[in-house]
This record gives C-alpha cells, sequence and structure tokens, in this order.
C-alpha cells in the first residue's frame, strides 16, 4: 500500500502566484519554474512516507496571434517538467491547454489535468495500491473521485494553501493541510528570474 502526491500543476502555479500576490512579491521576481518543492513540502508532509510523486500538467500548443508568448510557455513548462524530475516527481501531461479568443484578448485555458487525476487516483484504489492520497488541488471538480477513494477507505489528504483553501475539499477530505504564505515564500525566494 502507498502514499501518493498528485500535484494539479495548473492549479498549483496559480495558487503560488496568488501567495506571491498577497505577501506583497512581485511575480516577475520569480521564476516559479524553479521552485524548491522539497523546502515546500518538507514540514507540510513530514508526517507521511510518500511513496510516489506525481506533477500533472497539461500539454501545451502554439497559438498563432500568440505565437511568442506560446513559445515562451513551452519554453517554462520545459523547465518546470526538468525541476519536478529533479525532485523525484513523474511528470505526467494530461489535457490541453488551448488559446481561445475572448474578446480582443486571448485567454490560455486548461482542459482535462483533473479527469486525470481523479482516473489515477481512483484507478490506484481499485488495485488496491493506495493507502493515502496527498491531493494538492482546489479543483472543486475533484470532490466525487474523493468521495470514491474514501469508500475504498483510502485516506484523502487535501493539501491545500493558506490563501483562499477550498472549502469543499476541506469538507470532503479526511484531512487538510495547508501550505503557509512563508513556506511557499521560502520555497520561491532562492530563484530569481534572469
Amino acid at each position: 500500500m502507498s502514499c501518493i502526491l498528485c500535484i494539479d500543476g495548473e492549479n498549483f502555479l496559480h495558487k503560488v502566484e496568488e501567495t506571491l500576490k498577497e505577501e506583497g512579491i512581485n511575480r516577475k521576481q520569480v521564476d516559479l519554474a524553479a521552485i524548491d518543492f522539497t523546502t515546500l513540502f518538507q514540514d507540510s508532509l513530514k508526517g507521511f512516507t510518500v511513496t510516489r510523486k506525481v506533477f500533472y500538467a497539461a500539454k501545451l500548443h502554439i497559438h498563432p496571434e500568440t505565437q511568442k508568448k506560446s513559445e515562451a510557455l513551452i519554453a517554462q513548462q520545459r523547465k518546470l517538467r526538468n525541476t519536478a524530475i529533479a525532485h523525484g516527481f513523474e511528470f505526467i501531461l494530461a489535457g490541453n491547454v488551448r488559446a481561445q479568443k475572448v474578446g480582443t484578448k486571448v485567454v490560455f485555458r486548461e482542459k482535462g489535468v483533473d479527469v486525470k487525476i481523479a482516473v489515477d487516483m481512483v484507478s490506484a484504489s481499485c488495485n488496491q495500491h493506495l493507502k493515502t492520497a496527498i491531493l494538492c488541488s482546489s479543483d472543486s471538480d475533484l470532490q466525487p473521485a474523493v468521495a470514491e477513494l474514501r469508500s475504498r477507505k483510502v485516506e484523502v489528504v487535501y493539501l491545500g494553501f493558506e490563501a483562499n483553501p477550498n472549502k469543499g475539499l476541506t469538507y470532503t477530505t479526511n484531512r487538510t493541510i495547508l501550505l503557509r504564505n512563508h513556506e511557499v515564500v521560502a520555497a520561491c525566494s532562492k530563484v530569481t528570474a534572469p
């Protein structure tokens, strides 16, 4: 039986940015692709023996109207992938990030990562390979998967952020652990974008 840490990549990065903003740190001074995962999780996950760490991200596509930005996002994702792997994570591409026109702006939206996380966790529980699932996502769409895991006697831990935790996941999981703002800042402060 194992303990798995599942990180919803887009959601995670958004929450880190939200925390930095709340702490008055300019996002442009921090290279999120070089975040120190070990520092970030060392205190909050102290009591767990995590046997598998998975970082889920959506596949990026180049949009003709924003080719430069698309290429920069792809390069950043490659760097983030290398960072995650260096910290012992599997990096799984699931779903897609597509550019969509909203009025006169092009907005990038991610779809499908939550489905892959849900399928992987429930599949592991069906095979009786999962004792504890640590879910680092604030996506309420994962609540049905959480309910299924709990019905299969899997302990589900919501690993959220002090800055605006998801109340639904706090309620539906067995336990909630919040990453404190100072822990997030400590994991980011060592890396400054060039």
